[in-house]
């Protein structure tokens, strides 16, 4: 898989694993807890919507928080473009999550740190759209 590839399998694989966190969709929490958080770099940070700097802690203690509490809420990413080099990537795109009738979006870019295996979120940087 080339660095590109594993970029996008990453955005599809958090797309589709946090879509089933917020519906409380899986048998075992545990292992889609640890399937996502598997995807992070320990040294990863964000800057949501709001202007908040999160770490990866942070985003840690949230999302237990947030496990099944939106049943019906789709998230998708359209326009992605991603650049890369041997150990690093960007990805910028459009992140919208509908629940019910509310629909939010995002511009996004995310740096991801690339191994032989697979891309790690690194930098996040999220602003309303």
């Amino acid at each position: 898989m080339n660095n590109k590839e594993k970029i996008s399998k990453e955005l599809e694989n958090f797309c589709r694993n946090i879509e089933k966190w917020f519906r409380g969709e899986t048998q075992d929490q545990k292992l889609l807890y640890e399937t996502i958080m598997s995807g992070f770099s320990s040294d990863f940070s964000m800057l949501n919507g709001d202007g908040v700097s999160i770490t990866l802690a942070m985003f840690s203690d949230w999302l237990p928080t947030v496990f099944g509490q939106f049943p019906d809420r789709s998230v998708q990413i359209e326009d992605v473009e991603i650049h890369y080099s041997n150990d690093h990537g960007l990805a910028t795109f459009t992140e919208i999550q509908i629940t019910g009738t509310v629909s939010n979006q995002r511009s996004s870019s995310a740096v991801f740190l690339l191994t032989q295996e697979k891309a790690l979120w690194f930098h996040l940087i999220e602003k309303w759209i």
